[in-house]
């Protein structure tokens, strides 16, 4: 009885063994050599990331994308793609990229990373070249989109450690924004569209408060309502200026306010000239002469026509010889 229950311990201590050796020879690898395996991948694209040479760490980014697409590497890899082609200065393929990632992977711990260079992107993608016309006249489409998703980031992570850059370059984005709404304003009020040049001022103030700019385009306010002679109005937006801004703007404002202390002046008035009524038709000289018209009496004589018998006689004509 005893060699029975040797025996077939035994054979299951030699099933075991061979079970074993049968796994770990053959087979799919196990997923601890394929994460390994992911990670030297990628570790490898990072050592000629960190040397900035971009045009070997692409491609290996790329293959540990397509080799490990089920690993955390294989998301590293496409936000340090993202990464090559903001450090290229393409700053187009870079916003694409990022804004896959932060779509993708909301969950991520890397996407307040990935938004903020996406803001950054946005914030380079804004091009200042002599070659193109100044800032505040061109389309600023980028530039608004760059101003919602910094103020986007801000809402999402107050305390993020980004946080001065990213206040840095809301700043400039938002003070473009409102010097793009000043030159419209300025542009329509040359053209005498005044309702148009307050709509300009009144969005900027709304939109982009604090902006650095209030005091400039208030003055600019106030200016436009004397112009429209709504004299009042613009005495409350001057003592606004004086009350809460210093510097040159508000010495601006106290000079309209002393302007407006002035007698005050009458709009400008238009004076059209009187109407002439329509013009007299051209005269036909081959047409013949009207017998009821009036004789005008500065047209010479016909020495042809025959004398009037009743005309008075002229005292200087010569007399006439009788008895010829």
């Amino acid at each position: 009885m005893v060699d029975r229950r040797s025996a077939v311990l035994l054979l299951a201590l030699t099933v075991q063994a061979v079970g074993c050796d049968i796994t770990t020879s053959g087979g799919p690898p196990k997923q601890l050599t394929y994460t390994e395996d992911a990670r030297k991948a990628y570790a490898e694209a990072m050592l000629s990331f960190q040397a900035k040479d971009w045009e070997s760490a692409k491609p290996l980014f790329a293959d540990v994308k397509k080799r490990f697409p089920q690993t955390r590497e294989a998301r590293m890899a496409e936000l340090r793609l993202a990464d090559i082609d903001f450090a290229t200065e393409r700053y187009t393929d870079a916003i694409s990229a990022y804004r896959t990632f932060v779509t993708t992977y909301r969950t991520d711990r890397d996407v307040e990373y990935a938004r903020y260079k996406l803001a950054k992107a946005l914030y380079f993608d804004i091009s200042d070249t002599f070659l193109q016309p100044p800032a505040e006249e061109r389309d600023q489409a980028t530039t608004a989109d760059a101003n919602r998703e910094l103020k986007a980031f801000l809402k999402a992570f107050p305390k993020s450690r980004y946080r001065k850059d990213v206040d840095y370059m809301l700043e400039v984005v938002t003070g473009r924004l409102v010097r793009h709404e000043l030159y419209l304003a300025r542009y329509y009020r040359k053209r005498a569209n005044y309702d148009a040049t307050l709509a300009r001022i009144d969005y900027a103030l709304k939109s982009y408060p604090n902006s650095g700019l209030d005091p400039e385009a208030m003055v600019l306010k106030g200016e436009t309502l004397m112009m429209m002679n709504r004299k009042q109005e613009a005495r409350i937006v001057f003592d606004a200026v004086v009350a809460d801004w210093g510097g040159p703007f508000a010495n601006d404002a106290k000079a309209f306010l002393q302007e407006l202390g002035a007698p005050s002046q009458p709009a400008a008035q238009i004076r059209r000239p009187a109407d002439p009524g329509p013009k007299p038709a051209p005269t036909d000289p081959k047409a013949p002469a009207d017998p009821k018209a009036p004789a005008d009496p500065k047209a010479p004589a016909d020495p042809k026509a025959p004398a009037d018998p009743k005309a008075p006689a002229d005292p200087k004509a010569p007399a006439t010889p009788t008895g010829l």
